[in-house]
């Protein structure tokens, strides 16, 4: 597992679980330019060729509990409709898609497609995909700006829906102790 490096939202997400272990986990804080900015400090300062993000995410499509590899991240909060852009699209982003694909690392792991936003969402997100979280994209466009393989895994916490703030709270232990075995099983 050289030239990997681990980043997780909070360390809500990891509860103590992965440095009790003797991993290094860098922790971003919450929303797109928080990740944005530490996937970048992390990048540059480890000089790793993959960056691993681990975490939890809401689905009314998966199963809370899974583990589900995220293959393609889209911006959910991206609007420049009124402007004649489609929404999940960063207007005159011209060298970058608005959907980022990643290569698959985990064969056994069910794959979806991330909606990112900064906003906890409780509802149906307005571009297609399959679970939501607050960080991906913006850790995948860095990784992809600066050709460093991005590997990323989701928990499922809640059903992204009216009942995910207290569902989310309580299910972070039980996706801390799979996504460490996940990553020990790497």
């Amino acid at each position: 597992m050289t030239n990997i490096a681990l980043i997780m939202a909070l360390p809500n997400e990891s509860k103590g679980l992965f440095e009790a272990a003797g991993i290094e986990v860098h922790y971003s804080g919450i929303g797109k330019i928080n990740a944005a900015f530490k996937a970048f400090e992390v990048i540059q300062k480890t000089g790793c060729k993959t960056l691993l993000n681990l975490g939890s995410a809401g689905s009314s499509h998966f199963d809370a509990h899974a583990l589900v590899e995220v293959i393609q991240f889209v911006q959910r909060d991206m609007d420049v409709s009124p402007l004649g852009f489609e929404i999940g699209v960063t207007p005159l982003d011209h060298d970058h898609p608005a959907e980022i694909q990643l290569e698959p690392y985990f064969p056994d792991l069910a794959q979806g497609i991330c909606g990112t936003g900064d906003s906890f969402e409780t509802g149906q997100p307005k571009v297609p995909c399959n679970l939501v979280d607050m960080e991906g994209y913006a850790i995948a466009k860095v990784c992809k700006k600066l050709a460093v393989r991005c590997i990323s895994v989701k928990y499922i916490t809640d059903g992204a829906n009216d009942t995910a703030h207290l569902e989310w709270e309580q299910n972070l232990l039980l996706g801390a102790q799979k996504l460490l075995s996940l990553y020990k099983s790497m």
